[in-house]
């Protein structure tokens, strides 16, 4: 380790560019010349400087984090215990690191940021360490107005959703054994340099929001950070509020699944809050309006849903390719992805008398692994052991559930066709309720009224 850390310590300057190397200095300087820390240094900072210069941005737990992980860094392989203050040359390695170093690197830093002794850490303090990750994650972005319209506020639920995405970014951890960190059982663990390092290199989102929490939270570098793929921007027409199902979370957890190009925005097509319990509402906003994500919530408060990779199309017909997935958001967090034992990804039909109506993703007629019945309102997840298609299990707390809440996002930018189909009348899409309307004797008021789509 001892060699190691020199190797690194003399090696980190060169991983910033000029510009990057002169705002990081100006940086460290801002916090050595702090006026509330007169007895340290001024080649030096203090845990009360960084807390200053922070301020409410970072909660104290990752501020203490960050600055025990920086005074903990040794650069010429002799100290025998972290620096009283974090040096200039402590604070330039820590952030080389954090921000552009490989994943050795990461985690050489997240074990400094865990504990002050040597060698492995217990699994409960690295679960400690990414709840704290996490949180601060939210934090942060909430606090620098970052959210692009989404709530930071906790989700209701039986676990709050910091410690159900952070049980779910630990379950990637392979043990020494290579065995998957899976529950309470496994705190005890040891975790050495070997595993974080994997863990790191395998699971993005860790560095990912290491320097989410950096850039943002003390405000240096920020132009190189890219947030529009993290954090899709919000979009809801209605003038009036809509709480979402989805917390920040959630979002951004479902949101690194989706092909690249989708991930800069969701918009909203279908809500039960806003268009009603209706399974024609449902069928009229969402076909022929590209890629979107459908999330629902049962009444046992299991929150799930399908990521839909071609517009729905009521067909009675099979559609999608095998970038559709489903995924589950409370009480637990996955994704489960085409398994190729069948084609059967997406499935949307209305007005049949011989095959079933509703909304489907996975399995088979009548043992889908979501279902959403034209009952609305009633659907099932039924996958015993698993679901066909995508090798997931049960996502409603009852096979066959009910619920109140269901909400579908298009996610990227719409092409022209989408735009001009998504300006037709419900009607059109709806052929039932237009020939109810025709049976009732009452006429179609914006018949005539509307431009025909060039496409008709």
């Amino acid at each position: 380790m001892g060699n190691s850390g020199s190797r690194v310590g003399q090696s980190f300057c060169s991983r910033f560019l000029p510009e990057e190397q002169a705002e990081i200095d100006r940086l460290f300087d801002a916090l050595s010349s702090d006026k509330n820390s007169p007895n340290v240094s001024s080649k030096s900072f203090s845990l009360k400087a960084l807390q200053n210069h922070v301020g409410e941005a970072v909660p104290l737990e990752m501020v203490t984090r960050l600055y025990d992980g920086m005074r903990r860094v040794d650069l010429t392989g002799k100290a025998k215990g972290p620096s009283e203050n974090v040096s200039q040359e402590q604070f330039t390695a820590s952030m080389s690191h954090l921000l552009k170093g490989n994943s050795e690197e990461k985690s050489l830093m997240i074990m400094k940021m865990i504990s002050a002794t040597e060698g492995p850490v217990k699994a409960r303090e690295v679960q400690k360490f990414t709840e704290d990750l996490v949180g601060s994650v939210v934090h942060v972005l909430s606090h620098r107005q970052e959210l692009r319209g989404w709530t930071g506020k906790e989700a209701p639920g039986p676990a709050p959703r910091v410690q159900v995405l952070a049980a779910q970014l630990l379950s990637e951890m392979k043990l020494q054994d290579g065995k998957r960190f899976l529950g309470p059982q496994w705190l005890d663990c040891d975790c050495d340099r070997a595993m974080i390092e994997d863990w790191v290199f395998r699971v993005p989102h860790v560095a990912i929001f290491l320097s989410v929490v950096i850039h943002k939270g003390f405000l240096v570098l920020c132009s190189s950070l890219d947030l529009t793929t993290l954090v899709p921007e919000r979009q809801v027409d209605q003038g009036r509020g809509f709480e979402s199902i989805l917390d920040i979370l959630s979002v951004m957890y479902i949101n690194a699944h989706l092909p690249r190009e989708q991930r800069h925005c969701w918009r909203l097509l279908f809500s039960s809050e806003l268009h009603g319990h209706s399974f024609s509402q449902l069928c009229g906003h969402i076909t022929h309006r590209g890629p979107c994500v459908a999330v629902l919530e049962d009444r046992d408060k299991h929150v799930f849903g399908g990521f839909a990779s071609c517009s729905w199309e009521v067909k009675p017909q099979f559609q999608g390719d095998d970038r559709c997935f489903l995924f589950s958001i409370c009480p637990s967090m996955a994704v489960y992805t085409h398994t190729g034992y069948n084609d059967h990804y997406m499935y949307l039909n209305h007005g049949q008398q011989t095959i079933p109506n509703g909304l489907g993703m996975g399995g088979q007629h009548n043992y889908f692994g979501l279902w959403v019945d034209v009952d609305f309102g009633k659907g099932h997840s039924r996958a015993k052991p698993t679901c066909t298609t995508y090798n997931s299990p049960q996502l409603s707390a009852q096979e066959n559930f009910q619920f109140d809440k269901m909400e579908v996002w298009a996610v990227g930018d719409p092409s022209e066709e989408q735009l001009a189909k998504s300006n037709k009348s419900i009607l059109d899409a709806d052929p039932e309720a237009q020939a109810l309307l025709e049976i009732s004797g009452r006429s179609r008021h914006s018949e005539g009224l509307r431009e025909i789509p060039d496409d008709e």
